[in-house]
């Protein structure tokens, strides 16, 4: 599972099935043929009352490129990443806590950031981080990508 495994986005799509209506007595069902396996799986979560959670994630990547970029702008503790990250977002993009500091101690380690022990601004010890020479040239690459991945996507979904 990659790194970005909770790095999720609010959609406006309505995932639940809208209820049945009454209908009148249904035809003789015809034969589905699918895989065993993925027939309990079905069952079971329905009969479980199982939903699936309202999760979407983001392409590989996007985490740290959303990191950098808000870096590029000032310094910043984690917790003021994930929130600048949201509200820039309009509330759409929500980063975990549990993808969020494992990403910025990757960051560290490939000397894309740089952290700095201080007291916030409520007066707790916080991680501050900034962003490196070597982080700016990362940012580049990953906007680059992803912009790449976006037009391929955007050629795909626009064919006939």
């Amino acid at each position: 599972m990659s790194p970005d495994c909770c790095v999720t986005y609010v959609s406006g799509l309505n995932r639940q099935s809208p209820k049945p209506k009454a209908q009148s007595p249904k035809p003789k069902a015809q034969s589905l043929d699918f895989p065993r396996d993925l027939t309990e799986d079905l069952i079971h979560s329905q009969s479980m009352g199982a939903k699936r959670p309202a999760r979407n994630e983001l392409l590989p990547g996007t985490l740290d490129m959303l990191i950098l970029k808000t870096l590029s702008i000032g310094v910043m503790h984690g917790y003021g990443i994930a929130q600048h990250i949201q509200q820039i977002s309009q509330e759409i993009l929500q980063v975990e806590e549990g993808s969020l500091y494992p990403a910025l101690q990757r960051m560290l380690i490939k000397g894309w950031v740089v952290g700095e022990w201080r007291q916030s601004e409520n007066n707790r010890r916080a991680r501050f981080y900034s962003l490196t020479p070597k982080g700016r040239k990362q940012l580049a690459a990953e906007i680059a990508e992803f912009e790449k991945v976006m037009a391929a996507i955007t050629r795909v979904i626009q064919t006939a």
